[in-house]
C-alpha cells in the first residue's frame, strides 16, 4: 500500500503546523483543517484512512463531528486529542465510535504510534514498516531489529533514534534535530545525551558487521550501508 491519508483537525495553528510537519515527515499524507464543518466536508471528499480530532473546536466540538460521520454511515477511524484527561470524556468518546484517545500534552513518537495502531487494526499497512540499510532490518510493525539475521536487543530510545536515522537515510542530522524528533520537541536537555546514544548504538549494531552510523564532523550523524 501507499502513504496513509490522515485528515487532522485542529483550531490551534501552530499545534496544527508541527503535527502537520511531523506527520508528513513520517510518511503520512496529510490534509490539515482548523474546525468541525471543514472536518465533515473533508472527510466526504478525501476519504481518508484516519482522522486525527481535536476535541475543542470553535463551531462543532469533535464529539459532534465524530456523532455525525457515525449518523452518516462514515466508518473512518477516529483519534481524539483533548486537553480534558476525564474518565467521562473518554468513555464518551470511545462510546461515538471514537478508536482511541490521546490527552495533550503529548509526545510525537506516542501520537505516531497509536496512529500505526489504528491503521494496523483498520487493514492498511504501511509501505515504510521494513526500513533497510545494508543487512541491518527495523519491522516497525513487529517492533523488531535484526542484522545479517541476528536479533538485536534496544532500548526505546535506541530503537527510536535508529528508526529516526533510518527514516532519514542517507542525510546528515544535527544533534538539534535528533533531539527534537526522538525526545521529543519540549526536552530541555543538550547534544550529549545524543552522543552517548549513538554510542550505544554502534557497540550494539557493530558486533554484527562494519560500522553504519557515521560522525560528520561539526554537522551531525548519518547512517549508510556500507560500500561494497
Amino acid at each position: 500500500m501507499g502513504k496513509a491519508s490522515i485528515l487532522l483537525v485542529d483550531d490551534e495553528d501552530n499545534l496544527r503546523s508541527m503535527l502537520e510537519a511531523a506527520l508528513r515527515h513520517h510518511g503520512f499524507e496529510v490534509h490539515p483543517v482548523a474546525n468541525g464543518r471543514s472536518a465533515l466536508e473533508s472527510a466526504a471528499t478525501i476519504c481518508p484512512d484516519l482522522i486525527v480530532l481535536d476535541v475543542m473546536l470553535p463551531d462543532l466540538d469533535g464529539f459532534e463531528v465524530c456523532r455525525r460521520l457515525r449518523t452518516e454511515s462514515n466508518q473512518t477511524p477516529v483519534l481524539f486529542l483533548t486537553a480534558r484527561d476525564s474518565t467521562e470524556d473518554k468513555v464518551r468518546g470511545l462510546t461515538l465510535g471514537g478508536d482511541d484517545y490521546l490527552v495533550k500534552p503529548f509526545s510525537l513518537e506516542e501520537l505516531i504510534a497509536r496512529i500505526d495502531t489504528i491503521l494496523r487494526r483498520s487493514g492498511f499497512t504501511r509501505s515504510d514498516a521494513l526500513m533497510r540499510c545494508g543487512d541491518l532490518i527495523l519491522d516497525d510493525d513487529a517492533h523488531l531489529v535484526t542484522r545479517a539475521g541476528r536479533e538485536i536487543s534496544l532500548s526505546p530510545t535506541e530503537y527510536n533514534l535508529l528508526r529516526y536515522l533510518l527514516i532519514n537515510q542517507g542525510r546528515v542530522l544535527s544533534k538539534s534535530q535528533i533531539l527534537d524528533h526522538v525526545w521529543n520537541y519540549d526536552f530541555g536537555g543538550d547534544g550529549g545525551v545524543v552522543e552517548t546514544y549513538v554510542g550505544y548504538l554502534r557497540r550494539k549494531l557493530d558486533n554484527e558487521g562494519p560500522s553504519l552510523i557515521q560522525t560528520v564532523r561539526a554537522v551531525g550523524y548519518v547512517i549508510r550501508a556500507p560500500k561494497a
